[in-house]
């Protein structure tokens, strides 16, 4: 009984470690390696980065909602501290943690991805969480920003940044599914054989019924 605590105990932590490190790193990839890109005749921008990617590869690690707030803290701490970014803090957050909680749910309710033994299973799971949860963004990104910009900043805005925002939230959705997959599907293997691998959900039961019940 002790030592089931102490596992329970220490995969919580675990967990909450690994949520940490999401963040950070979601911040240092959207901070430091995006391109931004200014939209003309405003001082509005959108950028072109990989922050997204870390938000479905923390879902599809540790789950919907440990995952989705590790990449959403990330990314809005860099919408915080970049003036030009600032005012879409509260938006950043919501649509990234939207994304952690779509891919979560496809990857893990549906899927039971990190349960499966094989690793072909593992690889269409995790793709069609990644694609899921970033499909969600670059429906609601585009139209949630619109209307956002438009009480925030107005209508010119919200109009000549809505184009370049549906381009760029694209361009993303495929290189973020693209990267997340395949580091999820890379790190796998070596984090199931070391016992690293966190287990979410529970595993599936069997409900077959026994045939060799006698009738009453």
């Amino acid at each position: 009984m002790r030592r089931l605590f102490m596992n329970q105990k220490n995969s919580t932590a675990y967990k909450i470690a690994l949520t940490g490190l999401t963040a950070a790193l979601s911040y240092v990839v959207f901070t430091f390696l995006q391109i931004k890109i200014m939209i003309p005749g405003t001082s509005d921008a959108t950028s072109i980065h990989l922050g997204n990617a870390v938000c479905v590869l923390g879902a599809l690690l540790l789950g919907g909602p440990l995952g989705g707030i590790g990449g959403a803290v990330g990314m809005t701490i860099g919408d915080l501290l970049d003036p030009v970014y600032i005012l879409s803090a509260p938006k950043t957050f919501l649509l990234k943690l939207g994304i952690g909680l779509v891919t979560g749910f496809v990857a893990h309710k549906i899927g039971r991805l990190s349960r499966c033994q094989d690793s072909k299973a593992a690889f269409r799971w995790s793709l069609a969480a990644a694609v899921c949860g970033l499909g969600f963004n670059m429906i609601f990104d585009p139209v949630f920003s619109y209307f956002y910009k438009l009480m925030i900043l107005g209508k010119p805005i919200a109009e000549l940044s809505l184009l370049p925002n549906i381009t760029t939230t694209s361009i993303n959705a495929v290189t973020s599914a693209a990267a997340a997959v395949s580091v999820y599907n890379a790190l796998r293997p070596a984090l199931k054989k070391a016992g690293l691998l966190p287990l979410i959900g529970t595993p599936a039961t069997d409900h077959t019924p026994n045939d060799n019940k006698s009738a009453a």
